[in-house]
């Protein structure tokens, strides 16, 4: 048994270099959480999250304050049981949101802890075969201001040229006629055997408004809409579905096996991007992975390529990891001290224990909102 001695979490804040645009919000910073956690045996797992654009000290505080007397004392390697202590812990504060989140980082450090501690990869430790290399996308297309349509399409086109066959863009900040030449442009730079995904992220309100936007991307033929509504709009999810031969994709800030089941159950989505930082980390990942392969369903999962790479080499049915070429808008690049190598669309997987990286000290004392404990 290999004790659990000591867990500690830090609250960083990064600011983006540019004022960044989704469908219907401007980010202008970021708000990590970090943990590590600690065994009898020296060895330390070390978890991360995204916290929002503000207020993700809510996120430690759940981690100091409701988990870590959950975990203190425990054996490291009893994952199942030490996640569902932590759920029953949590059950009245939040079975999503922050504290999942907090559970999910905490859970993502034990695993990592865990493969350190045996001098494997995570991805070996989590039962994959041999390998070098994982497919890729490269995600993009983000607004911003005085950036054109054959700006954005240049972008993509230079993602293409390094080796990646599938690209994505962000749409729903515009009307009609604003988005369609941003994605006819996007399709004319990168041809037409490329994967074009489109991300929303909640751009609309009711099912007219997506149906048009719909009808217009169609004949662009594109590989997916991600996050057409409102997360809790599970609803016009599926109407939409119903409506578009382009597949619906959602899932990036669910949380929970049981909220994947409801998508799945009610055909809302043909795409999971269940994201192991957000959902109740690598434990609950495998679940819902394991869920959704009985629907005959993929998962692409959302954010954090550093931990994705290794959940999409160990199961059949996870796809493809997210990847961020620069540190402009996944900044959580500036925090860690290796990065990702990647040639011809793969990403070649990390050959050092557990997660493969750790984080940067110097980069973590100049973001720190607050010190480790």
């Amino acid at each position: 048994m290999t004790t659990i001695t000591e867990v500690r979490a830090r609250t960083v804040n990064v600011p983006l270099d540019n004022p960044t645009s989704f469908s219907n919000r401007q980010v202008l910073k970021r708000d990590y959480v970090l943990v590590e956690v600690v065994g009898d045996d020296g060895h330390i797992g070390i978890g991360f999250c995204y916290g929002g654009n503000n207020a993700g000290s809510l996120v430690a505080n759940a981690v100091r304050e409701l988990l870590k007397p959950v975990l203190l004392g425990g054996d490291a390697h009893a994952t199942e049981s030490l996640w569902q202590a932590m759920y029953q812990e949590s059950l009245l504060h939040g079975r999503s949101g922050s504290v999942m989140r907090a559970i999910s980082i905490l859970d993502t450090a034990l695993w990592d802890r865990n493969a350190r501690a045996a001098k494997l990869p995570l991805y070996k430790y989590l039962g994959a075969s041999d390998g070098h290399s994982v497919p890729a996308y490269a995600s993009g297309g983000y607004y911003l201001d005085g950036k054109t349509p054959a700006m954005l399409g240049e972008e993509m086109a230079d993602y293409v040229a390094k080796g990646f066959t599938a690209v994505k863009m962000k749409v729903g900040r515009e009307d009609l006629a604003g988005e369609e030449a941003r994605l006819a442009a996007v399709r004319e730079a990168v041809g037409p055997n490329v994967q074009v995904m489109m991300d929303a992220n909640n751009a609309w309100r009711d099912l007219p408004s997506a149906l048009a936007f719909m009808r217009m991307a169609e004949p662009y033929n594109p590989f997916w809409i991600e996050e057409p509504f409102s997360p809790d709009d599970i609803d016009n999810h599926r109407r939409l579905a119903e409506r578009t031969p382009v597949p619906v994709a959602t899932g990036e800030i669910e949380a929970g096996r049981w909220r994947f089941k409801e998508l799945l159950d009610k055909e809302a989505a043909m795409i999971l991007q269940t994201d192991a930082a957000v959902c109740g980390g690598i434990t609950e990942f495998r679940r819902i992975a394991a869920t959704a392969a009985s629907y005959g369903v993929d998962i692409y999962p959302h954010w954090f390529h550093d931990l994705h790479i290794h959940l999409v080499a160990s199961a059949p049915n996870v796809k493809m990891v997210e990847f961020f070429a620069d540190d402009q808008v996944l900044n959580f690049r500036r925090l860690v001290d290796t990065q990702l190598e990647f040639s011809d669309g793969q990403l070649l997987l990390p050959t050092a224990p557990g997660l493969g990286f750790g984080f940067d000290q110097a980069a973590l004392e100049r973001y720190a909102i607050e010190p480790w404990h």
